[in-house]
Order: structure tokens, then C-alpha cells, then sequence
């Protein structure tokens, strides 16, 4: 595998070698560790189990399978006792009352989302600074404020219920939104008459991901959701269904209209076609492939029938125009292209290429105005191409620097659109687009309280283990030297085809002015380079993120922007997972690591729920040979290894994480604890109320990074500046 570190010695058992399936033995009673612990914070007892798993015949220990009962009074009692260690630590750092008082001004912005138009009304988000929600208004003129439609910010005392979603109707005249109560998945759809201002007695539960799509005569939507359990909970082990819900009537009236009946965990989500002709299921099953299914609703007899079937690619539609379905697709075009696809004649020698594939990965596309505006990335940078209703290419749009751009939406018949501008450097330029003189200005500029200038960011391309060329974004202020000397936070991801771009944070800037450095590198696993990018940071490929993110390190080291004991590593879900296995990988490299919310225990990750099954297609699954060879290889809750001394770590997860459940973060905070060999803390910190990230508010976002920037400065050996 190329791993740089010394996998955890392992048993065969003669009995598990008979098998290739997965063989559970029983829990025994509770051991009390007796290790001697190193010099270092007085961690809470972690007792251990004597559970042992065999995976194609390897036995494999699991000693704190027990936390894995995150509502047992034995977990809640060890959390508590972990956040009496850390918070108090936290606290008692020298610098984290500064960072606290500095990130609360320079998050004092007002701030807007880009206008988005459904029929002759325009919806947008607004933050005064420090609200803990965004605020939804409405507005008839976008040149004028607008009045609030919803705010979320009264649904709770504390900030911690969020508006997860809305989806206006055709008219504008309601919108289904979604709420969400302390960071969870699960989502609570209501809808609300948007003249009036009222609710109706819509209630949609027991749905986590779906999206909602309205008929045209705004008369009811279509929604998927998990199929109740025996105790009459949705149970999202299962797979999820389309329903029919008529406006005015309650959820238990909704009529089942789709299921997917297979072996696979195969999640169906509806559209309904603009034109109201067509019902459209699409098929999920991971992130590298899935089907789409359709219906026709003019034709009461008509039967549901495979459109795209041989999961051949993804395909995502643009939209339709009578019979004819225009998707993107990752088919035949490993960077993205889009066809046009008849209803009555879907095989493939009869699909019209509309717009081939280039170079650039194409990032998302939309139709509004007779135009399809194509975002491509090029060198993780953004472009848009502009191409009349046939896919004839007319003009690139003008941007007025680098950056990443969103937008761009509306129907077939409006005239304009919006786009956002953001960097690094840039909290965000909104811009008004003409789409019939192709005039784009000025709508919105975003002010923060902090000089933005001074600050550079380059792009460097750097060699990874095997060769591969990889690109990476650093920023600094100009009067940061660099000496070798500087604390720098290298962030990375790697994974499930997500992009990292540009974008603005309050967050990074506040390191940013205090000296520090900000490294972003696009590793394999993204989509900055399109499908083969992706394909080649998963399964048995996946040592290669693990791999570009050490070069990456390695090269910030040898070109004199830091060094060891003043590097910091930062990552969150699969980032977390990174960060996890090279700390496990190379404790030498960096000083001070930041797992948040990470997929820690490969083995298992995928039992909490169908959800985390489908992650499959990046990470495989420990039911397949080759596959748990890999996984076993890097797994972070299996790779910890006694008395090596490991950089100072905070672990932070949220108790509400039903997406990468917490119990993920109690492991590995539970074997880092045991095996670390030098005075370095390990640290766990519980978030309460607080799930994967969406939906945090304001308050608690700042204490968060607060407590993190302040660790760092403790551990990088830097003397904390407020200047």
C-alpha cells in the first residue's frame, strides 16, 4: 500500500478462516485499563471490552464498541467527562478570549445571498452579522428590501433550529421549507402561504435528504422519505420512497407513488418536469453512477419506465423541452458534457450531444433565458461559457478577478439572472446579468469589518508520491515572511467529487491577520479534475489522498513557509478522516492536528444507516476482501500505535451528528488517549445541540473556532499577536 507506518499486528482465526463473511463475537464485561498514562492531561477512564470482529479471517479487536451506544448512561457519563477535561483547557488558553473578541467583529457584516426568481418574485438570505440564522425575505423588486418571509431565528431561544431548505412554488405563491433542530439530517418540511404569511397545516416528517418538487398548478409536491419502522419511526436503515403530498391535506393522506425494489440501497428523489408532463425519479446508489426513471403524468395509465438505466455515469437534468431531456453527464465525458435525450428513444444511438466535453471539469449548468451557463473549473478556478438554446458556444463571461462563481438561476422565460463572486480575499460580489445584452453589473458588494488588502494567494503545483500533479492555493499577508518560521493551517478534503475553491471565510481571515498562513490543497478523491480525479482517491485508491496531502505538507516545508513544529493540519467529515490517518501516518510532520466530525472507524462506518452505506463508492466496505485490506490499512481507530508521541489534537464532534455519527470521534478519541506516548493533549470536544456543521448558529460557530485558533497558537510555539 505504501503506507508509512506499521500496521497493527493481527490474529487468524482457524475458525473465521473457513469464511469470508463477517463473524461477530460477543461483547464481555468491562476491563478497566491499567497502562500507565505519560506525562500530559489526566484523561477520563476509557474502559474496554473484550470484542473481537473477523473480517475474512483476520481477527480484529474493537475495545470501545460500547460507545457506539451514544444514549447508554456509561457513554453520556464518559462524554460529560471528557468536556470537563477539554472545555476548562480550552478556556484557560491564554489567547482564546482574543480570538473570541476578534472573531465576533470581524463576523459583524451584514451579509446576502444571491437573489434567486421564481415567476415574478425575488427570494433572498440576510444576515445582520451576529444573527444566529439567516433571515428569508421576499420581494416583488430586487432593487428594493424586501420583507421577511421566514426567520428561523424565532423557532428557538438558543439559535440551534435552522432552515434547512425551501422550495418555492411555480407561482410563488407558497413555499415548503424545511427545518432542522440542532444540526440534525432530519428534516421537518412545512409550508407556508407566502401572500399571507401563514402557515398551513402541513407538516412532512421522517425525511433526511430529499429534495420537494411542485406540480405546476401549485395543487401538491412530490417528496421521498423513509418508510416507518415497528415503532412507527421513519427508519433511515432502510431506503426511501416518493410520495405525493396534496396541499391542505396532512402527511398520513399522502400517497406512496414510487419504490425501488432491489438488493441494493438504491434512494429514489422526484422532479417534475417545468412543463408538468413528466414525473422523473433518478436512482442513488453512492456518487459515481445512478439511473434515472420516468413517468408520464398526462397519461393516467401510464407506467413508470427506465430512461438512463445501465449506471453508466451520473446524469443530472438541466432541463426539458416537450420530449426531449437535456442531463450533464459524466458518460463518455470524464470532465462533463450534456446531451439531449428523447423520451420516446432513450438508448444512446440516439442521444444529441449539446455541449461536448472539455478540458475544464464542468461544474454545474444551468438553463434560464434560452441560455445554458456552463461553470467549468480550470485549475480548481472558475469559468462560465455561455451557449445559445442548440449548445452553440457564444462568449465566456467577463469575471472581474479569480475566484469561484455560483448562480445563475431562473426559468426558461426570464430575462436576467444573478451571479456571485467569491475568493479568499472577496466576501462576495453580487452581479445582475442581462442575459439578452450580455451586460453584467454591479447588484450587491459585501462589506467586512477588516482591511482586506495585502493579502496574496498563489497557486503552486506540487509532485505528489507517484508522480502526480497536484495544485494547491496558499495565502498569506505580504508582510508575512516567509522564513520557515510561520504557523501555517494546511486544510484538505479529498473526497465524494467535491471541489475546493476559493471562498471566503471570517474564520481564516482572523488567522490570517495574526501572521498565519492558509494552505488549501486539491487532492484526488475532489472533482476539480473530473471523474478520474474522484476515482482515483477511493476504494483501493484511497492512500493516494493521504499521499497528495503529506507532499503537499512536504512541500510547504521545503519551500521555507513553515516547519514541522509550526504546522497545523485542519479537516472535517472525510477531512477529518484525512487528517486522522496522516497524524497516524506521519506524527513527525505536524505539531497540532484538527479532526472535526470524521469518519474514523472504517469498518463500521457504514452501519449507522443507509446513508452511510452509501458511502461505499469513495471508501469500499470491510465486507469485501480487498476492500477491508485498504480500510484496515489506514482505518484510524485501528492504526494508533502505542508510546509514539502524536501531535496535539482536538477532536471535535456534535452529539445531534446523525450524518458521521459522534460515537466515530469517541473512538479515536479513546485509543489516541491510550496509545499517546508524549505530554501532546488529546482532546475531545462534544458539541451539544450541534450536529454535522449545516445549520450552527452564529454564538457557536465563534466559540468553536475560538477554542481552535487558540490551541493552535498554544502548540505551535507561537507568540500570539493582536496586531
Amino acid at each position: 500500500m505504501g503506507s508509512n507506518f506499521n500496521r497493527l499486528s493481527i490474529k487468524k482465526s482457524s475458525i473465521a478462516a473457513m469464511t469470508s463473511l463477517l463473524l461477530l463475537a460477543g461483547c464481555a464485561q468491562v476491563v478497566e485499563p491499567e497502562a500507565e498514562r505519560p506525562a500530559g492531561p489526566d484523561y477520563p477512564a476509557s474502559p474496554t471490552v473484550a470484542q473481537v470482529d473477523t473480517y475474512h479471517g483476520v481477527e480484529v479487536a474493537d475495545p470501545y464498541r460500547w460507545l457506539e451506544d451514544m444514549n447508554s448512561a456509561q457513554t453520556k457519563a464518559w462524554v460529560n467527562q471528557q468536556n470537563a477535561l477539554t472545555f476548562p483547557y480550552l478556556e484557560n488558553l491564554s489567547s482564546r478570549d482574543s480570538f473570541k473578541e476578534r472573531l465576533t467583529q470581524v463576523w459583524n457584516y451584514e451579509r446576502l445571498s444571491t437573489p434567486f426568481r421564481v415567476h415574478n418574485q425575488y427570494f433572498y438570505y440576510q444576515n445582520q452579522g451576529l444573527q444566529n440564522q439567516s433571515v428569508l425575505f421576499v420581494t416583488a423588486d430586487v432593487n428594493h428590501p424586501g420583507r421577511v418571509l421566514i426567520d428561523p431565528n424565532q423557532l428557538s431561544e438558543d439559535g440551534t433550529i435552522s432552515l434547512s431548505r425551501v422550495y418555492i412554488s411555480p407561482q410563488a405563491n407558497y413555499i415548503a421549507y424545511g427545518v432542522s433542530d440542532g444540526g440534525s439530517d432530519w428534516v421537518e418540511f412545512r409550508v407556508r402561504d407566502i401572500r399571507t404569511g401563514e402557515d398551513l397545516i402541513t407538516s412532512i416528517t421522517g425525511t433526511k435528504f430529499t429534495n420537494l418538487s411542485w406540480l405546476p398548478d401549485e395543487s401538491g409536491f412530490y417528496y421521498s422519505r423513509y418508510p416507518e419502522g415497528g415503532d412507527g419511526v421513519a427508519d433511515d436503515q432502510q431506503t426511501v420512497q416518493i410520495y405525493f403530498h396534496q396541499l391542505g391535506t396532512v402527511q398520513s393522506a399522502d400517497q406512496k407513488i414510487y419504490a425501488v425494489e432491489s438488493e441494493r440501497p438504491i434512494n429514489p428523489y422526484p422532479t417534475v418536469t417545468s412543463d408538468g408532463r413528466f414525473l422523473i425519479a433518478t436512482h442513488w446508489d453512492g456518487y459515481m453512477a445512478n439511473a434515472v426513471y420516468v413517468k408520464n403524468l398526462t397519461n393516467d395509465q401510464a407506467e413508470w419506465r427506465p430512461l438512463l438505466d445501465q449506471w453508466d455515469g451520473l446524469y443530472s437534468l438541466v432541463e426539458t423541452d416537450g420530449n426531449i431531456f437535456y442531463f450533464s453527464t459524466t458518460n463518455e465525458a470524464p470532465t462533463g458534457r450534456v446531451i439531449a435525450v428523447d423520451v420516446n428513444r432513450p438508448e444512446p444511438a440516439h442521444w444529441q450531444e449539446i455541449i461536448p466535453a472539455r478540458a475544464e471539469t464542468l461544474d454545474s449548468i444551468s438553463y434560464v433565458g434560452g441560455k445554458f451557463f456552463a461553470s467549468y473549473l480550470k485549475d480548481a478556478q472558475s469559468m462560465v461559457h455561455i451557449y445559445d438554446a442548440h449548445g452553440r458556444f457564444e462568449r465566456e463571461l467577463a469575471l472581474p478577478e479569480i475566484g469561484s462563481v455560483s448562480g445563475f438561476t431562473g426559468q426558461k422565460d426570464h430575462r436576467e439572472t444573478f451571479f456571485r463572486l467569491t475568493s479568499f480575499t472577496q466576501p462576495g460580489a453580487i452581479y445582475r446579468l442581462d442575459i439578452s445584452s450580455g451586460e453584467a453589473e454591479l447588484h450587491q458588494q459585501t462589506e467586512v469589518n477588516a482591511d482586506l488588502t495585502g493579502y496574496i494567494t498563489e497557486q503552486v503545483f506540487y509532485e505528489s508520491k507517484d508522480g502526480t500533479r497536484v495544485p494547491m492555493f496558499i495565502v498569506r499577508h505580504e508582510s508575512t515572511e516567509l522564513d520557515g518560521n510561520a504557523p501555517l493551517l494546511l486544510h484538505g478534503y479529498g473526497g465524494f467529487n467535491i471541489s475546493i475553491t476559493p471562498g471566503f471565510s471570517p474564520a481564516r481571515l482572523v488567522w490570517l491577520e495574526r501572521g498565519g498562513i492558509l494552505a488549501l490543497p486539491n487532492l484526488r478523491g475532489g472533482g476539480e479534475y473530473g471523474f478520474e480525479w474522484h476515482q482515483a482517491g477511493t476504494r483501493l485508491n484511497k492512500q493516494n489522498v493521504f499521499d497528495d496531502f503529506i507532499a503537499a505538507a512536504e512541500y510547504l516545508i521545503e519551500h521555507q513557509y513553515t516547519n514541522p513544529n509550526r504546522l497545523a493540519i485542519q479537516g472535517g467529515s472525510n477531512g477529518g478522516l484525512l487528517v486522522a490517518a496522516v497524524t497516524l501516518q506521519r506524527p513527525e510532520l505536524f505539531a497540532a492536528t484538527l479532526p472535526a466530525v470524521g469518519v474514523l472507524d472504517m469498518l463500521r462506518y457504514h452501519t449507522p444507516s443507509a446513508n452511510a452505506r452509501a458511502w461505499s463508492d469513495d471508501f469500499g466496505l470491510s465486507e469485501n476482501a480487498d476492500e477491508f485490506e485498504a480500510l484496515y490499512a489506514y482505518s484510524p481507530v485501528h492504526n494508533t500505535q502505542p508510546g509514539v508521541c502524536y501531535p496535539a489534537t482536538l477532536i471535535t464532534t456534535g452529539d445531534h451528528d446523525d450524518r458521521v455519527v459522534p460515537w466515530h470521534s469517541y473512538k479515536y478519541a479513546a485509543v489516541m488517549q491510550r496509545d499517546q506516548g508524549c505530554e501532546n493533549p488529546i482532546l475531545l470536544r462534544v458539541e451539544t445541540r450541534a450536529g454535522h456543521g449545516a445549520g450552527t448558529p452564529t454564538w457557536m460557530r465563534i466559540e468553536q473556532i475560538a477554542d481552535q485558533w487558540a490551541f493552535l497558537v498554544e502548540h505551535l510555539g507561537v507568540e500570539y499577536s493582536e496586531n
